[in-house]
């Protein structure tokens, strides 16, 4: 083989093997950071928590629940 067709099909090789190399660095980074840590569990918990009680807050509001006891009631006394 000529020097020249060795160093293309090195440079082809070791290109393959940087750009590997690469994408595995890239996947170990992406599932290091896959996880929340303790502060992110926690503002989720509260973000939660604080979506739970206006939507309680909602639903037990006068007309939300009449309009709930109405729609129930309605079905209850649907005939077939």
């Amino acid at each position: 083989m000529s020097q020249l067709v060795r160093a293309r099909l090195r440079a082809l090789v070791c290109g393959a093997r940087v750009a590997w190399l690469r994408a595995a660095s890239r996947r170990d980074t992406l599932r290091r950071d896959a996880g929340m840590v303790t502060s992110e569990y926690a503002m989720g918990i509260v973000a939660a928590v604080a979506f739970a009680v206006v939507l309680y807050k909602v639903v037990t509001s006068g007309a939300v629940s009449a309009e709930l006891q109405g729609i129930v009631k309605k079905a209850l006394d649907a005939r077939m």
